[in-house]
């Protein structure tokens, strides 16, 4: 075989590994005993430890070395493999093994401290959390910004620095928005109880709406809903609130969007680097577009408001106009999963100041529920009332994953010039969708992005996508017409 193809034929078993890593995550938010906890993470350690050996094996640099890239793909699975080398081979593989047991622990003491509304227990594992991902950081930056090595994990090519020239662009007009809205009337919300069996029945048939293959995956239930795994095994998860249907409903659209990126990806791909998404701000893109600018549409909504008419019966909402106002009231709440579109990216603003301010040490680990509160009240305009509706109210912390916040408005960034592409391209859009038919939609992003999988930089991407680079402009446009025309601004 040639260096690229012994290269490959590794990298396969490397990337197997990592999807029975991924395994280990989805079961210990599923279907795992609380009491295996300590197990669990030594397995969390084992894994990482081998994945680790394995990334930085004296061999993969000497067939990087020699290997030649033929096409479009081998010059791209060399660029991911050669990235991953060269920055896996810098940190050391006791302290990977070590993020990977902590992180695993964290997890469960965060739920407890979530469910316990005691902040306090949380704090010393969260405080070990951020010194390895600091150290980790420091590792990897050398004398760059340690922030900027942990974002490259999840949005290569971005830095701290252009997010935040991106995200000081969109605050003034979203705050514009907000305060118009929320001088005029409300849109009724929705009153009553709606029970279990049905959310996940109209959950369902969501799913498969949006071309999730259930033949590769699974809809299961979880404290936060997410998506895990790729190629022919992607499974998803929801959740349910018996006075809230849409936070059912629109978490299993988002969760859909990236479990359909990922199995859209052409299988000549499958377990090769380029098997995946190009990042997370492009997988956001995705779940991003299917909940929001497709999921919230109106003629959308007109199907979703016979769906739940028929499973509920009259439910209080008068007609499928009303109904469109309703699912996209502008509301106060403290949860940046149930937030609607004008105020999300506040949510996420908050979180990327508040984790970049911890890993430059201008944020101490004790102080962060007091600066989060403090933020949010500056924000929003009203305080804090519990720990689970303010710092503990998200997984990602528990988990290390610093620099993954700000790729979700960088997703909603890049789902607004999907969108417009979208709607250029087919002009027929309302009418499919107000049948619940998505498929003209799913069918158009995979065929120009989902397919490619990482086999461009996520730049590259979403220019291939869209023919233009990607801007705020297009989002602001989008949501300013949006509400605008449902509050009549």
């Amino acid at each position: 075989m040639t260096a690229y193809q012994e290269l490959m034929a590794f990298q396969r078993e490397t990337e197997a590994l990592g999807q029975i890593a991924g395994r280990l995550g989805w079961d210990q938010e599923t279907m795992m005993p609380a009491g295996a906890t300590p197990q669990r993470a030594e397995e969390h350690g084992a894994m990482a430890n081998i994945l680790h050996a394995r990334r930085i094996d004296p061999r993969v640099g000497d067939w990087l070395a020699k290997a030649e890239a033929t096409d479009d793909v081998s010059q791209a699975n060399l660029r991911e493999i050669r990235r991953d080398f060269e920055r896996t081979s810098k940190v050391p593989a006791k302290l990977a093994a070590e993020l990977a047991k902590t992180t695993s622990l964290a997890h469960r003491v965060w739920a407890q401290a979530r469910a316990d509304e005691d902040v306090a227990s949380f704090l010393p594992i969260l405080q070990k959390v951020v010194d390895l991902r600091k150290e980790e950081a420091a590792a990897v930056a050398g004398d760059a910004d340690p922030y900027d090595a942990l974002l490259d994990d999840y949005e290569p090519g971005a830095t701290g620095a252009s997010l935040a020239a991106t995200f000081d662009a969109l605050r003034p007009r979203l705050v514009t928005l907000r305060v118009a809205i929320l001088e005029k009337p409300a849109p009724a919300s929705l009153s009553g109880v709606f029970e279990e069996m049905g959310q996940l029945e109209i959950s369902k048939k969501l799913a498969l709406a949006f071309g999730y293959s259930l033949e590769n995956g699974r809809i299961d239930k979880a404290v936060h809903p997410f998506s895990s795994g790729s190629g022919l095994d992607v499974r998803i998860t929801t959740r349910t609130n018996a006075t809230d249907p849409f936070n059912c409903f629109y978490s299993t659209v988002h969760e859909v969007g990236h479990a359909t990126y990922e199995q859209g990806i052409d299988q000549q791909y499958l377990l090769t680097p380029l098997g995946r998404g190009a990042s997370m701000g492009v997988h956001e893109s995705q779940s991003r577009i299917y909940e929001n600018q497709l999921g919230r549409s109106r003629a959308f909504t007109g199907w979703l408001y016979g769906q739940m008419r028929d499973t509920f019966g009259d439910f209080g909402i008068k007609d499928e106009d009303a109904f469109y106002a309703t699912v996209n009231r502008v509301h106060d709440g403290f949860i940046r999963t149930e937030a609607d579109e004008v105020q999300y990216n506040l949510h996420v603003l908050l979180r990327f100041d508040l984790e970049r301010a911890l890993m430059a040490d201008d944020l101490a680990v004790n102080d962060l529920e007091a600066a989060w509160n403090d933020r949010f009240q500056a924000d929003f305009g009203y305080a804090v009332d519990k720990p689970s509706n303010g710092v503990l109210q998200d997984v990602h912390w528990s988990e290390g994953l610093f620099g993954y916040f700000p790729t979700y408005t960088l997703g909603n960034v890049y789902a607004g010039c999907l969108h417009d592409a979208l709607r250029a391209a087919v002009p027929e859009l309302d009418t499919q969708l107000s049948k619940g038919d998505t498929s003209k939609a799913t069918g158009w992003l995979r065929e120009n992005l989902q397919q490619y999988g990482g086999l461009r930089t996520p730049v590259e991407t979403i220019k291939h996508a869209t023919g233009q680079e990607p801007s705020e402009g297009p989002l602001l446009d989008y949501l300013e017409a949006k509400f605008g025309a449902i509050y009549g601004l």
